[in-house]
């Protein structure tokens, strides 16, 4: 099949970033820096050129920035987006005649030889034959420009013929470097190459990569043991909660409770006038998804909460469950909605041998499937005009992929700031098409990964490209539905080591707040990952005031993570081998601020290794001291050579988190005044 036009003669290929050949946008952050790559080339020798063409959805008119050359044929250009929301970009390339002729005649200039005036070389007849051919390419890039540039290329090609007529014995190059770069912002397009895709690009505002979650049920929240907690309840909370370092408070559903086969503690099937039921068992006869459960307050005191949370430096995240009790509305409303046995029943949740009876899943297969969609659409687009901008979503893996496509650019089309987290434990595949699909975030396989290889393998997988050109992941130590076994077996220890991986190692993170801080860990059974009087199914009091809170160490790591943009962000990190197995190292970077941080992994016994450090990657010369300060107790230690040995004991502290000071002098210095165990040791090679 022969091309429309056979003229063009440049290939561009390797576009990136793209996501999918370009299927889905990549993802981007407001203020970023976005660099595009491509390989471009053409035939022969002649240079090429190009630019990348870029602009966001609400704008007409392409913004342009030249291409510059990396190496072998790639090429890389630079952008900062603006706006939040859609962005388009491609490449463009062509055959650049005019830096062809300008390097040809460099060549022809710099093979002059000695010659008489009776007798020309070959080369000096060529140059003023090459001179003529150049004003002829300036004179129509003069044509092309505007103005006072029009001018100067025009009486640089005069110029050239100037020169050209004189039949000098020798020449010199005829211009500067500034009339070329004049003549290249007038390139000829007409036989431009324009890559076969406006490549998509999603910008989110900062809060998408850098964010801190603190959930709570509101029903708990009293300071009364007696009786159910409020909005106004949580209110009293916030000064506490924005203390510690959160900027998120997440709220699990807090619509009304249906009636029907509602589960009592412990998920037992049987309950009690006195059980309030599973707050994700959604609707009663007093609403839905755009209601709230009458015991927690009213719609104007969920507004003053809404407030008054922003008013501490923090939002308000709701959780948005598609799912509903046998007692909703939509039950009687929308049967059609739902799965229909044939005995005329409607199907409720299973997960065999588990059953579900107070929950209805939505048939996404179901003929009204258009008003399903709006109606679930509606329900953020409700919440969304009551100031909420951040939403947690219930299992979206069990829901049509193509909805939430559908969904989320439906609600970015007018509300472009709203976050949304995926709550998917699935498979690798369904997690990341829920992120290319539109989630902003996603929880994690942090939780079931423990071993330093584990751990290591999956940050390095989920925080470089492709994956992290699409994906944002919230790493969550602990769940309302999630008390892993090492949280279990190893006591505070781990609680304290889980927390720092989780926040050290993303940029995104939370916890299931107050079973956090009091180190809540026992099972309802043997083998189960399932909380022994789940406040799922209870009302519950926390004593936060008790002596084994680690409150105090949460605040110091949410300190720690605002005071140094390096755990900010996750595209940095950087694993350096440690020659004990026990004991994980990684490093992180944003401009001249550097951590480093090392964690013991055995919650039981005291582990200590040597760190191999790799030097390049922290911006440390070869052969220099520098200073590092453990920002966990405030020593400060001076380490030489990429060697240093570490020691932590997990009753005490099971990590380091080292903020790097260069240059170094002097020797070790400790701070009297710093709390911390005398068998933590820092030293480099040299001192043993």
């Amino acid at each position: 099949m022969k091309p429309v036009e056979g003229r063009r003669r440049v290939v561009i290929e390797e576009v990136q970033p793209q996501v999918d050949c370009g299927r889905y946008p990549a993802k981007r952050i407001l203020g970023d820096i976005v660099t595009v790559s491509a390989a471009v080339f053409g035939d022969g020798h002649d240079h090429v050129a190009g630019r990348m063409l870029y602009r966001h959805s609400g704008e007409d008119a392409w913004r342009s920035v030249p291409l510059e050359p990396l190496t072998n044929d790639l090429w890389s250009a630079s952008f900062t987006v603006d706006k939040l929301g859609d962005w388009l970009y491609t490449i463009e390339a062509w055959v650049d005649h005019f830096d062809t002729w300008c390097a040809d005649l460099r060549k022809r200039i710099g093979a002059q030889t000695a010659s008489s005036t009776s007798h020309l070389s070959s080369e000096l007849q060529d140059i003023p034959l090459a001179l003529r051919s150049g004003a002829l390419l300036l004179n129509r890039t003069a044509q092309r420009a505007k103005g006072s540039d029009s001018k100067l290329l025009a009486d640089a090609a005069a110029n050239l013929d100037r020169l050209a007529e004189s039949n000098a014995v020798t020449y010199k190059f005829p211009f500067s470097e500034e009339i070329i770069t004049l003549a290249a912002q007038y390139p000829d397009l007409t036989l431009a190459t324009r890559y076969h895709q406006e490549l998509a690009l999603w910008v989110d505002r900062e809060r998408a990569r850098y964010s801190t979650w603190y959930e709570l049920f509101p029903r708990s929240a009293s300071p009364d043991p007696t009786r159910h907690g409020t909005f106004a309840d949580v209110r009293e909370l916030l000064p506490l909660i924005s203390a510690m370092g959160f900027d998120v408070l997440y709220l699990p559903p807090i619509h009304p409770i249906g009636n029907a086969y509602r589960k009592g503690r412990n998920n037992s099937v049987a309950s009690t006038e006195d059980d309030p039921g599973s707050p994700w068992a959604i609707g009663s006869k007093e609403g839905g998804h755009k209601s709230i459960l009458a015991q927690l307050g009213t719609l104007r005191q969920f507004d003053a909460l809404v407030a008054a949370t922003h008013h501490h430096g923090m939002e308000l995240a709701l959780d948005i469950a598609f799912q509903c009790s046998p007692d909703h509305p939509w039950v009687t409303e929308h049967p059609d909605w739902f799965v229909i046995r044939p005995d005329g029943s409607i199907q409720y949740a299973e997960n065999p041998p588990k059953k579900y009876q107070d929950i209805y899943p939505l048939n996404f297969e179901s003929t009204d499937w258009r008003g399903l969609w709006e109606a679930l659409r509606d329900v953020f687009v409700y919440w969304i005009r009551r100031n909420v901008r951040i939403f947690r979503v219930d299992n979206p893996h069990t829901k049509a992929l193509p909805f939430w496509g559908w969904c989320i650019a439906e609600i970015h089309k007018k509300y472009p700031d709203v976050i949304f987290l995926a709550e998917a434990f699935t498979r690798p595949h369904v997690m990341y098409s829920l992120a290319k699909a539109g989630f902003t975030q996603s929880y994690t396989y942090f939780t079931w990964r423990n071993t330093k290889d584990e751990l290591q393998e999956y940050f390095e997988e989920i925080s470089k490209p492709p994956v992290s050109d699409f994906f944002h992941p919230n790493l969550w130590p602990n769940t309302p539905d999630i008390l892993h076994a090492t949280l279990q077996k190893g006591g505070r220890p781990a609680f304290m080591q889980r927390l720092i991986l989780a926040a050290t190692l993303g940029a995104n993170y939370g916890i299931y707040g107050p079973a956090f801080e009091l180190c809540e860990n026992i099972p309802i059974r043997q083998g189960s990952e399932e909380y022994l009087d789940s406040e799922k199914y209870e009302v519950r009091h926390w004593d936060r005031s008790a002596s084994q809170s680690l409150a105090p160490l949460v605040t110091q790591i949410n300190q720690i993570r605002r005071n140094n943009p390096a755990l900010q962000s996750d595209g940095s990190i950087h694993f350096h081998p440690v020659d004990n197995p026990n004991i994980i190292c990684y490093s992180k970077s944003s401009g001249s601020n550097r951590i480093l941080v090392a964690v013991n992994l055995d919650p039981t016994q005291e582990q200590a290794g040597w760190i191999e450090l790799d030097l390049k990657q922290l911006a440390v010369p070869h052969n220099e001291n520098f200073e590092i300060e453990d920002l966990l107790t405030g020593i400060h230690y001076h380490w030489h050579y990429r060697s240093n040995y570490v020691a932590l004991r997990p009753d005490v502290m099971p990590a380091h988190i080292f903020r790097l000071i260069r240059p170094s002098s002097g020797e070790i210095t400790l701070d009297p005044n710093a709390t911390g165990p005398a068998t933590e040791i820092a030293r480099s090679e040299d001192s043993e």
